[in-house]
């Protein structure tokens, strides 16, 4: 049996915009966007169980996207990115941090330029992803670590998560998190060795 009730509340409540109406004030469109969660560890390489999971996502049918930000590989970057499952992307920056020691990155100049580079790119087509609606989860691998070295912004990253449109859920993973974005977290999950 379905019941209503009378339209007394919406006289009463100027704030109640009724349907069908031309009166259409204070509306706004609301999206319909995952939960962001954190994984957090006090060591580098512990994330593991979320490569596995995403296997897992994208052979029940999710459309996966894996971005490895601070890891390269050969012949790694956007446009080698590395199909699994049918619905699993993985990308890793074509130059990467953990190719070289600190130092020698530090020490060299046009070597530090040509990771950040990497990097960035890799960002600005994260950026794109998060905003296109296209995949079911994106998993952004050391994220944190991009934002402590410098090599992202914080304010981009917070700014971008905000006006994001998933369906699905951001992972992000990292060892040292800001606190406004420990925040924006719907889930925060510390993984212990």
């Amino acid at each position: 049996m379905v019941s209503s009730s009378s339209n007394s509340y919406s006289k009463s409540n100027p704030d109640v915009v009724k349907i069908g109406t031309s009166n259409k004030i204070n509306t706004k469109r609301f999206t319909q966007n995952g939960q962001i969660q954190i994984y957090q560890s006090s060591y580098r390489g512990s994330y593991s169980s979320i490569i596995r999971d995403s296997l897992r996502n994208a052979a029940l049918g999710r459309k996966v996207l894996l971005v490895q930000l601070m890891k390269g590989g050969v012949k790694q970057g956007i446009a080698n990115s590395v199909k699994l499952c049918g619905n699993l992307t993985w990308i890793r920056s074509s130059h990467s941090f953990d190719q070289y020691n600190s130092e020698e990155i530090e020490n060299n100049k046009d070597l530090k330029n040509s990771i950040h580079e990497s990097i960035n790119e890799l960002w600005n087509f994260c950026k794109k992803e998060l905003f296109s609606g296209t995949n079911d989860q994106i998993i952004l691998d050391e994220i944190f670590l991009a934002i402590e070295m410098n090599i992202i912004d914080k304010d981009d990253l917070i700014s971008t998560l905000e006006n994001r449109f998933i369906s699905g859920d951001v992972i992000l993973t990292g060892t040292d998190i800001p606190k406004n974005l420990l925040l924006m977290a719907n889930q925060i999950t510390e993984l212990r060795s």
